[in-house]
């Protein structure tokens, strides 16, 4: 077995060189065309995910194959062979099925046991058949580690150990929270409509979420997401206990104004850019109703409540200042420094009083001592001017910020705006972290998050169901390596025995039919039984580690002609790939 591994993944690399190694549809294909036109690999087959690109190949030399694929992964990845080089994995023969094995089972996740990546690898094994690219030795492989995965799970309770990479994204979303009582009621938006996207839209919709609109830049696929979802979650049960959850689906260009009513928002496109910048999040927060941006500006008191809270909590008086100006404020509880005329003099009103406060303006009967408004107003500049030079003189520079900034050890407001990012590259701006009234989780803090989660005990059980098909699938690959050798010895034997019959009808040709018979089993019998016992044995030497020698040392003795034992593989190979073209019967 030659079988070879080189990749990356988000154990071996950080976030930013993965989302920069990551390959849309078009460049995977052409990087498996690329390998199975090089020299040194015969198959080709990949597994790229939001957190690893794993290229395998069978390859006849160790060497030049980890150079080779090397070098097409970084060029196809735009990323330097000398910057890529020391993220990248190797692994050879037993240890590359080990580790594909592990991945299979979900212990190479970034969620320990999350099942995912077992449709991830069947669409990797799909596109290496479509392509061509995969012959005998990678079709095995990734059947069986399709096979060791779904063992692992109806086997182990490798399911508790971890959970889908969406439901832990929520869970980190939710700040711990329990995910069902959390979403309940909620409006999600989900960008995207991929495999991925389709995941976290269901795993939403049975946490019972209120309403679910998906945005994708090709409507079809949105609306055939949504239909999916209506016919699954969009009408109650006969019970009417089952999850209920609104459906519809949007265009991208709709995804703004749809933040501005969401409170969850789910993002995993292909997209090589940012499908969500800071601006655009901020601006978002700006337009919701209530304007819960205003949690950005800092306290204005003690307890670090912002100005339009504290005016919701504490409204102005709505009493008159006196007959004689019919203005419907109480002057005396305006704040010194700010105009009766001002924002701040009205807020509070209900709408009766407003009304009476409009009319007082447009009609201009302000009757306060204006030169006594001015004095206040320029002791209140005085006032911040002298504050604006004592934090210049402790910072070394002039704020930016015309807002006070708030104190240090100040809490963050709590967020109305949940955000996950589950794509690879990221498609949304990591700058987003720093926003008040926003929770963004993405792949690298899920990473950290995931690196101090406990391992379940069916770990141990499912390692040692990894090594146990490991060793089994070794030992198959090596049997099979040795058969083309063992069918040319007895073919061989059998082109032997024609001989020799034919040149014993040249010698007694009064033999009949009877005789001849008799005599061609005979010599049949004597050649099976003195190759059983050597071909058998030499069967069970190969499949054992470093049995592939063997298959040499049977060509050597019996002086096997090598582009038979070719032609022989390449008839049964031959003859697989038309059973699998014909399909099941």
């Amino acid at each position: 077995m030659s079988l070879l591994v080189v990749g990356l993944s988000h154990r071996s690399a950080p976030v930013s060189v993965l989302e920069r190694a990551s390959l849309n549809a078009d460049g995977q294909i052409k990087l498996l065309q690329d390998t199975v036109a090089a020299e040194p690999a015969a198959e080709a087959a990949l597994l790229a995910t939001c957190n690893r690109i794993e290229l395998y190949a069978d390859v006849d030399k160790f060497h030049a194959g980890v150079a080779e694929l090397s070098t097409l992964l970084a060029q196809h990845c735009g990323v330097g062979l000398e910057e890529l080089t020391p993220y990248l994995y190797v692994h050879y023969e037993d240890r590359a099925a080990h580790h594909l094995f592990s991945v299979a089972c979900g212990l190479d996740s970034m969620v320990v046991g999350e099942g995912q990546i077992l449709g991830q690898i069947k669409d990797g094994l799909a596109k290496a058949q479509e392509l061509h690219s995969a012959g005998r030795l990678l079709n095995d492989l990734f059947q069986q580690s399709l096979r060791v995965g779904k063992r692992a799970h109806s086997e182990t309770g490798i399911d508790r150990a971890g959970q889908s990479l969406v439901t832990f994204g929520l869970e980190q979303l939710s700040g711990g929270a329990d995910v069902p009582t959390w979403v309940r009621g909620r409006s999600a938006l989900v960008i995207g409509a991929g495999s991925m996207s389709s995941l976290a839209a269901a795993t939403l919709a049975r946490a019972g979420v209120g309403e679910i609109v998906i945005a994708n830049r090709t409507p079809d696929r949105a609306e055939r997401l949504v239909q999916l979802l209506e016919e699954q979650y969009g009408q109650r049960s006969a019970e009417a206990d089952g999850p209920y959850v609104r459906t519809r689906a949007v265009s991208m260009d709709a995804v703004p104004a749809e933040l501005t009513r969401a409170d969850i928002a789910v993002s995993c496109t292909g997209a090589t850019g940012l499908v969500l910048g800071a601006e655009t999040i901020a601006a978002a927060l700006t337009g919701r109703p209530g304007r819960p941006d205003a949690a950005i500006a800092g306290p204005d008191d003690a307890t670090g409540v912002s100005g339009s809270a504290r005016t919701d909590e504490r409204p102005l008086p709505q009493t008159s200042a006196g007959a004689d100006d019919n203005c419907p404020l109480d002057l005396a509880a305006v704040q010194s420094g700010f105009s009766v005329m001002g924002e701040a003099a009205v807020a509070g009103m209900d709408a009766a009083t407003l009304e009476q406060h409009a009319a007082w303006v447009d009609k201009g009967t302000v009757t306060v001592d204006r030169r006594e408004a001015q004095r206040v107003a320029v002791e209140a500049e005085a006032e911040l001017i002298t504050a604006l030079a004592a934090t210049a003189a402790s910072i070394g520079r002039v704020p930016e910020s015309r807002r006070p900034e708030q104190p240090a050890g100040a809490p963050r407001p709590e967020p109305v705006l949940f955000l996950l990012d589950l794509a690879m590259p990221r498609d949304i701006d990591a700058a987003v972290h720093r926003l008040a009234g926003v929770r963004l989780v993405d792949i690298e803090s899920l990473a950290e998050a995931s690196a101090d989660a406990p391992m379940a005990a069916d770990v141990d059980q499912v390692r040692r169901i990894v090594s146990d098909e490991v060793a089994a699938f070794g030992a198959a690959q090596r049997a099979a390596h040795i058969t083309p050798t063992v069918v040319a010895l007895r073919t061989m034997a059998a082109d032997v025995v024609a001989s020799e019959i034919a040149r014993l009808d040249g010698r007694l040709p009064g033999l009949d039919d009877k005789q001849r018979g008799e005599i061609t089993q005979t010599v049949r019998r004597v050649v099976d039984k003195l190759l059983h016992a050597p071909t058998v044995r030499v069967k069970q030497l190969a499949a054992e580690p470093g049995g592939a020698g063997y298959a040499d040392a049977l060509r050597t003795l019996f002086d096997l002609d090598p582009e038979t034992v070719a032609s022989v593989s390449r008839a049964e190979e031959s003859i697989e790939k038309n059973a699998k073209n014909r399909g099941p019967a």
